[in-house]
C-alpha cells in the first residue's frame, strides 16, 4: 500500500546518533537489524527508489526477513558523504560515478541494475558538429571530470581512436555545474556537453541542438545499466540477507516504474521528491529502460572496467576478478529480474 506523504515525515538527518555509533548493522533494543537507505530527492531517474519507499517495498522485503528500514531522503550529490560518514547502508547512483572511487577505497558494492539510458551528449545545431568524430580538438562540458558522463564518452571516443587522457588528448573536458551546461553550450564556451536526465529533455525542449550520443540507443551502451543500486561492503559481510532484501525492493520499484510510468511520476511528484509535471516526468521515465537486472548490470561493470583500464582512468594493476568480487559480488537472494503486472497489481520475480 502506498504510504502518502512519506517525505514529509522524514528528513536528511533522521539517523539517530546512537545508531551511528553501532556501525553498519544497526539493531534496535530488541536486536532487530535496521537497514539505513538513502532515497534521492532531486532526480527523476531515482523513481525506482522513490516508489519503493512510498509504496512500502523496502519495509515489505525487510520485514519478511525480520528486519526494518530507516529512510534518509537526501540529494544524490550527498550519497558518497553519507556513506563515508557511516550514515547509510544502501543507496542508488550512476554506476560509473562509483567504479573509480571503489578502486580507491570507497567500500560499496553494486547489487542490481536499475535502469538504462539516462546520459546524452549535445552540440549546437549550427556548430558544424554532427557526430562524435567531429569532436577532435574540441571542448566538452561535463558535470565533473569524474562524472559517469565523462567516463562514458571517454569509452566511446577511445573506440573511435581518440586519445582521451594526458597532454596529447584529442579532447578537452571542462567541468560546469549541471544547471550551467546548456548555457555554456549556447554561449560557445564549449563545443559539446554531456548531461543526465531530466536535463537532456529540458535542453531538447528549449535549445536547438544536435544529439551526438544517447546511451539509451547507442550500440555500445544500450544494453548497459547507467544506474545501479548499491550497499556498503560492511553490509555485504555482516548483513547479506538485508542487502538482498534491499535489492529485491529496488527491483520492485523499477518494475513498477517500467510498467506504470504515469503513476510512478505521480508518486514521485506528490511525494515531494522532484518537481515537474506528471506528463513530462512520465515521458522521461518511459524513455529510460527500467527493467531491472543483475546479469546485464554485471556485464556493464566488466565492460566499463576493461575500457577504463585501457583509457587510464582505472589503475592497470587492478585484477578484474578480484575487483569484481569486491565491487559486484554474487549475493544469494538477489533475483535476476522483477516484472510488474498493472492489471493484477502483482510482481513476478525470477
Amino acid at each position: 500500500m502506498r504510504k502518502k506523504g512519506l517525505l514529509k515525515k522524514i528528513t536528511a538527518a533522521v539517523t539517530v546518533a546512537a545508531m551511528l555509533a553501532a556501525g553498519t548493522v544497526i539493531c534496535q533494543a530488541d536486536d532487530t537489524k535496521v537497514v539505513r537507505i538513502q532515497v534521492s530527492k532531486d532526480t527523476v531517474c531515482g523513481v525506482a527508489m522513490q516508489v519503493a519507499a512510498e509504496n512500502g517495498y523496502f519495509e515489505e522485503e525487510l520485514e519478511a526477513i525480520g528486519q526494518k528500514c530507516e529512510i534518509t531522503v537526501a540529494a544524490s550529490s550527498e550519497t558518497v558523504d553519507l556513506i563515508t560518514a557511516g550514515k547509510i547502508d544502501a543507496a542508488f547512483g550512476l554506476a560509473c560515478n562509483f567504479i573509480t572511487p571503489i578502486s580507491n577505497g570507497l567500500a560499496v558494492s553494486f547489487v542490481t541494475g536499475v535502469h538504462k539510458g539516462c546520459t546524452k551528449f549535445y552540440a549546437k545545431a549550427d556548430s558544424g558538429i554532427s557526430s562524435l568524430e567531429d569532436l577532435k580538438g574540441k571542448k566538452i562540458g561535463v558535470p565533473s571530470l569524474s562524472d559517469s558522463s565523462t567516463l562514458e564518452v571517454k569509452r566511446k571516443l577511445a573506440d573511435l581512436g581518440f586519445v582521451v587522457n594526458g597532454a596529447d588528448a584529442d579532447v578537452n573536458f571542462v567541468a560546469y555545474a549541471m544547471s550551467d551546461l546548456a548555457m555554456a553550450l549556447d554561449n560557445g564556451a564549449v563545443d559539446a556537453i554531456g548531461v543526465h536526465e531530466p536535463m537532456g529533455t529540458m535542453i531538447e525542449a528549449n535549445y536547438d541542438v544536435t544529439k551526438l550520443l544517447d546511451t539509451g540507443t547507442d550500440e555500445k551502451f544500450k544494453d548497459e545499466y547507467c544506474c545501479m543500486a548499491l550497499v556498503t561492503q560492511d553490509m555485504i559481510k555482516n548483513n547479506p540477507e538485508g542487502a538482498a532484501a534491499f535489492a529485491r525492493a529496488v527491483q520492485k520499484g523499477a518494475a513498477f516504474a517500467s510498467a506504470n510510468p504515469e503513476e510512478a511520476a505521480k508518486i514521485q511528484i506528490e511525494g515531494g521528491y522532484v518537481s515537474g509535471d506528471v506528463e513530462t516526468n512520465a515521458g522521461i521515465i518511459k524513455g529510460l529502460d527500467f527493467n531491472p537486472g543483475v546479469t546485464a548490470a554485471r556485464d556493464t561493470f566488466k565492460n566499463a572496467f576493461t575500457d577504463l583500464q585501457a583509457t587510464g582512468d582505472l589503475n592497470k594493476d587492478l585484477d578484474e576478478k578480484e575487483f569484481e568480487e569486491k565491487a559486484f559480488p554474487v549475493l544469494d537472494g538477489v533475483l535476476e529480474t522483477t516484472t510488474y503486472n498493472v492489471e493484477t497489481g502483482k510482481f513476478a520475480q525470477e
